[in-house]
């Protein structure tokens, strides 16, 4: 549910963004420094990394035929690597 909520929100940010007729710059400009906007979009990715391994786990073993063991591994460091990009991106935007 949280990564619902998530969702929802992100789109609903993204058409009033388009709407106003915000430039990158101007968006950039409101979310440096801001850091509820941080703690939405880490609480985000959070939700990601906990939701798509699982998913991803049953497409390799069910799609691809890999082994339950190899199909976890495969999910978790995939889930590994959403979780560092992910963080640096909203601290990229935020902070930088």
């Amino acid at each position: 549910m949280v990564l619902a909520l998530c969702v929802l929100v992100h789109l609903s940010v993204m058409v009033y963004a388009v709407r106003g007729g915000l430039s990158a710059a101007e968006i950039l400009g409101r979310t440096q420094g801001n850091w509820g906007f941080a703690a939405f979009y880490a609480v985000f990715v959070v939700a990601c990394v906990v939701h798509v391994p699982v998913g991803l786990a049953n497409i390799a073993c069910e799609w691809w035929g890999m082994r339950e063991p190899a199909a976890l591994w495969l999910s978790r460091a995939f889930g590994l690597l959403l979780l560092v990009t992910g963080l640096r991106a909203v601290y990229a935007v935020v902070a930088v």
